[in-house]
């Protein structure tokens, strides 16, 4: 979960907080498989669907090295 104030930048500080804790990778595949949309995919499409759960990964760990990126970054000398 994230937030963003645009109030903190005027103070000088990062407006963008990251609040979660880091997800657990070794589950994401298990968490997608607990969705009747994903689960019905693999039985469907097994070699596709492998295919779009690493990208659906690949894609989600980029999301979050972002939004750390994005909760770490300086703005003491923002305008």
């Amino acid at each position: 979960m994230w937030r963003y104030n645009p109030l903190l930048a005027d103070e000088g500080k990062n407006p963008f907080t990251l609040d979660s804790k880091a997800p657990n990778w070794a589950n994401f595949r298990d968490f997608l498989l607990g969705e009747v949309r994903y689960l019905s995919v693999q039985k469907a499409f097994p070699k596709e669907a492998d295919e779009l759960f690493t990208q659906a990964e690949k894609m989600a760990k980029l999301r979050y090295q972002t939004y750390v990126r994005k909760s770490q970054e300086d703005w003491s000398e923002q305008i």
